[in-house]
């Protein structure tokens, strides 16, 4: 599968600079001392939806036709896509119509509100990304509009390559591994386009949550596998079938993939907030949560991990906080968790 041309992928850059902003890199002091090694934050955080998920939307929407865009606008989406979405309809003054399913966050569905206005129109439906996803399909059908895919497009593929871009431009040494969460695919191929031809010698971890692994499921048989049951929690990365054009990205270019506990992200993002005061959503805290398993691998190199997203809704915390400590509790009863790791958050 070819990959997309770093040039398309720069002008795409310059096309969505009016609503992407310029994020930074940091070093995480805690987590390098933590894990003997230099570990680096990409804060998609401080985007203006608090994620990546503008990139690929926004992207997308610029590169249709008018007579599309005056056809009115469709999307499905868990919360972050549908924000993206949003803000884009609202700044091109385009219709644009959202499904989202009740799992999503309320804070979530209250920003996709607050970014779109009066361009927007909101149908919650279903119970997880893929009713409100199947639903959004007949919508557009039968209203003859056009449908905004959240991962499975090659235009929402290269507005997601535009982060990749954007960090070999910032940084000044080799990325060892860079460890990119997995939900449908759209940011790790994005990972891919860019790396697999400007750093070839970084290796690229997928991380993919326990409750979701479709994309791990899919590699391993060689196909796509559709998941029969999935845990909603980490909302903004649960997926029962990831994308065709996702798929082949992974299975031509990715490196390894590694799956984590929802408990062991939850434990990450308490971490986060008290060491680094930064607050991560679950997806956004996924790439954090996979470097314990890769803890003798990575040691005294040069380590990206995403922070994604940053939609963290407030009234998760006491979830947050269970997760995390009977994940601690699993891990101290089979002598996993090591010694130099932190057992509480604060």
């Amino acid at each position: 599968m070819r990959l997309i041309e770093i040039n398309k992928i720069a002008e795409a850059s310059e096309k969505i600079s009016a609503l992407v902003r310029t994020t930074e890199y940091q070093k995480s002091n805690y987590f390098s001392k933590l894990f003997n090694t230099n570990i680096f934050y990409k804060r998609e955080d401080q985007q203006i939806i608090k994620s990546f998920k503008i990139r690929g939307a926004y992207n997308k929407i610029l590169s249709l036709k008018n007579s599309d865009l005056s056809k009115g606008l469709v999307c499905a989406s868990a919360g972050n896509h549908a924000q993206g979405f949003a803000l884009s309809c609202s700044h091109l003054n385009k219709k644009g119509t959202v499904f989202i399913p009740k799992s999503a966050p309320q804070l979530k569905i209250e920003r996709v509100s607050q970014f779109g206005g009066k361009f927007i129109d909101i149908n919650i439906h279903g119970l997880n990304f893929y009713d409100a996803y199947d639903e959004a399909k007949i919508f557009t059908k039968n209203n003859n509009m056009v449908f905004i895919h959240p991962f499975d497009d090659m235009k929402v593929i290269e507005g997601q390559a535009t982060l990749f871009l954007e960090m070999i431009h910032q940084v000044d040494f080799n990325i060892d591994y860079l460890f990119v969460p997995i939900g449908g695919g759209g940011l790790l191929s994005g990972a891919l386009n860019v790396f697999k031809q400007l750093s070839r010698s970084t290796k690229i971890v997928g991380v993919q949550v326990k409750g979701a692994p479709a994309m791990k499921k899919s590699l391993e048989a060689k196909k796509l596998i559709s998941l029969n049951d999935v845990d909603n929690f980490v909302d903004g990365a649960v997926v029962r079938k990831v994308g065709k054009l996702t798929y082949d990205f992974c299975k031509n270019y990715l490196d390894e993939i590694v799956i984590v506990d929802e408990g062991e992200i939850c434990h990450n993002i308490l971490l986060l907030s008290q060491n680094e005061k930064i607050i991560a959503e679950p997806a956004g805290a996924m790439s954090i949560a996979a470097l314990r398993k890769y803890k003798n691998k990575i040691k005294n190199k040069n380590i990206m991990c995403l922070i994604c997203g940053g939609n963290n809704d407030p009234k998760r915390l006491p979830e947050i906080e269970k997760r995390s400590q009977e994940w601690l509790y699993k891990m101290k009863k089979l002598s996993l968790i090591h010694i130099s790791e932190p057992t509480r958050p604060y």
